[in-house]
């Protein structure tokens, strides 16, 4: 792949996804499979826009079935699954639409809270809907109106994700088929914490003494319909918390409310103020310290501990105890406040509210409501 972004004065090149790997070599192995000929490449358009083209690899003819192969690129991000080879195998079916499922190498979700129902292969939406439309565009060059079954695999699957995050968060058997544009774009921190310096600044600079702050698209969904405050007014942090309230700090806001998923927020809790994965996953051990605190059993504290996502930890608690559940969420809510005040210091006064798009808001610091009716529409 050939196109670029550059990142603190460097050119850096952008890569394709495991997603995109696999809807091209779907597309490619279902043109082949109704047109009984070999092809080399296949164009695939991504969900960001970005056309590429793909070279199909390790062509196989069946009996009903055609494979192929598309070899992963991640550009100049870093990343376990490049060089990786991504195989289709696609065969006609007597149902309707197109199946997915995956095969040797590809991940199996033993766990609930992820994208996809336990028992599931683990490739995400995105991908499967990437894969569908790919697979009923080449039917309708050949006019064909039956149904296909799609089986997406990768030989070194297996042996990739044991250097993942997938077998903690209970995906075994291979890797995931991920990707939400298609496109592997190379991430620089500096350049990340720049945008967001600039954007703070534009604001103080407009007279702003007080500032909304929210991880990610997640937490400016819940401010736009749950708490009904325009999102655009809210700054996307992304995963770099504690350096956004050091700027707020620095360029003299006087109050900051932090809006955000408890994917997040809860790592706060534990002293993390950079919540990116790769610096640690705690986000079950506070949960259980926390209930732990408030009177969980031990039984309880390791099904929390088992859990893969916070909705399902919250679920757990909920069931064995609704007073149990709302302490430990308060006690979080509390040290979430105490670390967050520690970071931003006598001369920024924070708040902050956290929740799920399963329960709501959960948690929040004694001042987030009052502070937010400062941001609320007139």
């Amino acid at each position: 792949m050939n196109e670029f972004v550059l990142k603190d004065g460097r050119k850096l090149r952008l890569g394709y996804t495991t997603g995109s790997c696999a809807a091209a070599a779907s597309a490619g192995a279902a043109r082949m499979l109704l047109s009984g000929k070999p092809i080399e490449s296949v164009v695939l358009d991504t969900p960001k826009g970005i056309r590429l083209e793909l070279a199909l690899e390790d062509i196989g003819f069946g009996e009903g079935s055609v494979s192929c192969a598309v070899r992963k690129d991640s550009g100049d991000d870093p990343d376990v699954t490049n060089g990786a080879l991504i195989y289709s195998e696609v065969s006609f079916s007597e149902d309707e639409g197109v199946s997915i499922d995956g095969g040797f190498g590809i991940g199996r979700i033993t766990k609930r809270g992820l994208d996809r129902a336990v028992g599931e292969a683990a490739i995400n939406s995105v991908p499967r809907e990437m894969i569908t439309k790919n697979v009923l565009e080449a039917a309708k060059l050949f006019d064909h109106t039956g149904g296909f079954r799609v089986v997406i695999s990768c030989p070194e699957g297996e042996a990739l994700a044991a250097k993942t995050f997938n077998p903690r968060l209970g995906i075994i058997g291979g890797i995931s088929i991920l990707g939400t544009s298609g496109i592997v774009e190379p991430m620089s921190e500096k350049a990340l914490v720049d945008t967001i310096r600039l954007e703070l600044t534009q604001r103080r600079a407009l007279g702003a003494r007080s500032v909304l702050l929210t991880p990610g698209n997640y937490g400016a969904d819940h401010i736009r319909n749950s708490l009904g405050i325009d999102p655009g007014i809210a700054v996307q942090t992304s995963n770099f918390i504690g350096d956004s309230i050091d700027i707020c700090r620095e360029l003299g806001f006087r109050r900051a409310v932090l809006v955000g998923h408890i994917g997040k927020l809860v790592k706060l809790a534990g002293g993390m103020m950079n919540t990116h994965s790769k610096y640690g996953d705690c986000r079950m051990e506070i949960i259980a310290a926390h209930a732990g605190k408030e009177g969980a059993g031990s039984g309880l504290i390791g099904r929390i501990l088992g859990c893969v996502a916070c909705d399902e930890a919250i679920r757990l608690l909920r069931e064995e105890d609704e007073s149990l559940c709302g302490r430990t969420l308060a006690s979080l809510a509390e040290r979430i406040g105490a670390n967050l005040r520690a970071r931003a210091g006598d001369g920024l006064a924070i708040e902050a509210l956290f929740f799920s798009k399963e329960y709501g808001n959960l948690g929040w610091t004694p001042g987030a409501f009052e502070a937010l009716k400062g941001f609320t529409e007139d």
